[in-house]
């Protein structure tokens, strides 16, 4: 059984949103990094990526999510992560993977999208 990644993307207010399934990994992950320079590009500086269904993710994932943070940060814009604390096996496996690298903290994280997208948005704690 070959997995793929699938990134959708979409718009919530000012934010875009980019929804991504599958595994993120060596072969996968420069669809997503292509995808997110492709937003910023277009000047969409403020993104949301939804990682609630990626099922899993390696150094490489990790590697195009510090990336994503510093072109964002580069561009004065915001990067928000979603990474459901609950679900298949008790959260997600990427929430898991940043956690046991120690770079959780270096992103906002929520749970949904219209958290991360409210006004009033505040990241779940690291």
């Amino acid at each position: 059984m070959v997995v793929t990644l699938k990134v959708t993307g979409g718009e919530r207010g000012d934010w875009a949103v980019l929804q991504v399934a599958g595994e993120l990994d060596l072969v996968t992950s420069p669809m997503l990094r292509q995808h997110i320079h492709d937003e910023v590009a277009e000047g969409r500086h403020s993104l949301v990526l939804d990682l609630s269904e990626v099922m899993f993710c390696d150094s490489s994932g990790v590697g195009v999510l510090i990336a994503a943070r510093r072109l964002i940060r580069s561009c004065q814009g915001s990067l928000r992560l979603i990474l459901p604390a609950h679900g298949a096996a008790e959260g997600s496996h990427v929430n898991r993977v940043l956690g046991a690298l120690g770079v959780r903290r270096l992103f906002e994280v929520y749970p949904d999208v219209a958290a991360a997208v409210a006004e009033d948005a505040r990241p779940l704690s690291a």
